[in-house]
């Protein structure tokens, strides 16, 4: 087995698309869980009974 630095070191340019690519897909599905769960709060709230005081500001 190689040792780790050889096998990364300028392999054809991979290892520096991942070092772009793996940060950018931890994005991705943090801003896909917050985008999902907002969705699923906003669900919620709309099949609730409708409890607004006449001032116009949202219940917290």
């Amino acid at each position: 087995m190689p040792p780790l630095p050889l096998l990364t070191a300028h392999q054809g340019g991979w290892d520096e698309i991942l070092l772009v690519a793996g940060p950018l897909a931890v994005i991705a599905g943090l801003l896909w869980l917050a985008d999902r769960r907002a969705r699923r709060i906003g669900l919620f709230e709309e099949d609730g009974p409708d409890q607004k005081d006449g001032s116009g500001l949202p219940d917290c």
